[in-house]
């Protein structure tokens, strides 16, 4: 259970009702309805995710060695804890870990250790409201929406409940393609999968928690093509080719099941509090769905639009504001398709896609937003100027003026 300051403060009717001007804002931007705020400045977002200290987002801090000594000590310590302080200080150790990992004991035997998030999310969602309610309230000239993600196994997530060998290495989860062919898969039984119990477990913590305030944000459910690729690498690329049937067969079976793990969100966190991945800088208006476009460089406009497109689009329209495409590469091809798209309301870029702003909200429809990350190749004046200051909303530090309201 949170403490009572933390429920007091996460539920202040003032905070919530800062939180939603600054989505009536967005949904204006989204809309093309004139609002005071608007017309003078550039809409930006900027969010913070919570989570306790050493958990499962920060960089890692000890090197094997380190977590060795650490461990060491802790073995040392037994004798003289007791058990009950003991089994807290191991909590502890296990919470200064990135990601799952073994580590040699000082008799030779190794044994895993894991994050919080991964071993009592229950605890580790309360902790993230403490820390959240602690924290100081952002009143930058920004969007600043605070958040709890569950973004476990990040983004293979969706591997991990198909079966596929996920572990952390060099900073970040990756995952082993599965062994066997395209064309075979099958939907995961959720009711025995541990992975989509932790998330679960989670979001239910969120919830008897009773706060108002913040965003959840989901785990990385990705896109059916991204999946695809993820599972089998190049011969899933090489299926939508040589056989055709055996790709649409998984490609199906990916998005229903992501599917069903949007609407189990949608049944379970109430809309006004409901965000999709990486929503510090992609929060939308309450009611959007989000997926990742980030493997659609790989194919042809052609091969999008008869494959993927139909997925994609059934997906964002299962809210009742359609929804975003995540895109970081060269992605241009796509835009007569992403102009068709009747549930598409938003694209994300960052990285390469950014530079190709101008592209996008020329061959994009009135009703459809671009979110950008500045780069050096997009400047925030640049941004400026391609936009005119509408349909686009930046990911950034601070919310400029736009040019002739000073």
């Amino acid at each position: 259970m949170i403490s009572e300051y933390a429920r007091r403060v996460l539920n202040d009717p003032e905070r919530i009702r800062r939180r939603d001007i600054w989505f009536d804002r967005m949904a204006d931007v989204f809309d093309s309805r004139p609002n005071e705020y608007n017309d003078r400045y550039l809409f930006t977002i900027g969010g913070r995710t919570w989570t306790p200290p050493g958990g499962f987002k920060e960089t890692e801090t000890l090197t094997p060695r380190d977590m060795k000594w650490v461990w060491d000590s802790l073995v040392d310590s037994l004798p003289r804890l007791g058990k009950e302080s003991w089994n807290r200080r191991l909590d502890y150790f296990r919470d200064m870990t990135a990601a799952s990992r073994a580590v040699d004991t000082r008799d030779g035997t190794r044994i895993e250790v894991r994050p919080l998030v991964y071993t009592q999310p229950e605890r580790w969602m309360e902790e993230c409201l403490e820390v959240m309610a602690q924290g100081e309230e952002c009143r930058a000239n920004r969007f600043t929406p605070d958040l709890v993600a569950v973004d476990l196994y990040g983004v293979h997530f969706i591997d991990k409940l198909f079966g596929a060998n996920v572990y952390f290495k060099d900073g970040q989860w990756n995952a082993e393609y599965l062994r066997t062919p395209v064309g075979e898969l099958e939907f995961p039984d959720l009711a025995r999968s541990g992975p989509w119990s932790l998330v679960k477990r989670a979001a239910d913590a969120f919830l008897e928690a009773g706060v108002k305030a913040p965003l959840f944000a989901m785990p990385t459910l990705s896109s059916p093509l991204n999946i695809l690729v993820n599972l089998y690498g190049q011969e899933g690329l090489l299926a939508m080719i040589e056989d055709q049937e055996a790709a649409r067969h998984d490609l199906k079976v990916i998005n229903d099941l992501i599917r069903a793990l949007h609407r189990w969100f949608r049944e379970h966190i109430p809309t006004q509090q409901l965000q999709c991945v990486a929503s510090d800088g992609r929060a939308q208006p309450p009611g959007a769905g989000q997926l990742c476009g980030c493997t659609t460089q790989l194919l042809s406009g052609e091969m999008y639009r008869e494959f993927i497109m139909p997925l994609d689009d059934a997906l964002l329209g299962d809210y009742s504001r359609g929804g975003m495409i995540h895109l970081c590469g060269t992605h241009t091809q796509h835009i007569p398709a992403f102009r068709d798209m009747k549930h598409l309301r938003a694209l994300q870029v960052n990285d390469r896609a950014s530079w190709d702003l101008e592209a996008y909200l020329k061959g994009l429809r009135d009703d459809q937003v671009v979110y950008v990350c500045p780069c050096p190749e997009m400047p925030v004046e640049k941004i400026l100027e391609v936009s005119g200051g509408r349909r686009v909303v930046l990911v950034g530090a601070e919310a400029p003026e736009k040019k002739g309201t000073a």
